[in-house]
């Protein structure tokens, strides 16, 4: 599934233009990622939970040369899925 193609399931459901659906589904998506740079957890009971954490520095390999190259220090966001969606994606 595409931004386009939710746009336009929630068009559809709820009545509404594509360019109002395109505003939610945006603001949604703000609201996600501003709490996400906080460091707050972002959870949708049912569905799952979003959180930010950090990852060390260490040395990796270049996969051409085998020279070692540092790999530095960053924040990555992690999704885990809550046990009804994981039972739902599992029981097809």
């Amino acid at each position: 599934m595409t931004k386009d193609d939710l746009l336009a399931s929630l068009s559809e459901k709820f009545g509404i233009p594509k360019t109002q659906a395109s505003e939610l589904v945006s603001s949604l998506f703000d609201q996600i990622g501003a709490a996400l740079e906080k460091g707050e957890r972002v959870a949708f009971p049912g569905f799952g939970a979003f959180t930010v954490a950090d990852r060390a520095a260490r040395t990796g390999r270049n996969p051409g040369t085998g020279a070692p190259i540092n790999i530095p220090a960053k924040r990555v966001v992690k999704f885990a899925p809550a046990s009804a969606l994981e039972q739902s994606v599992n029981a097809k």
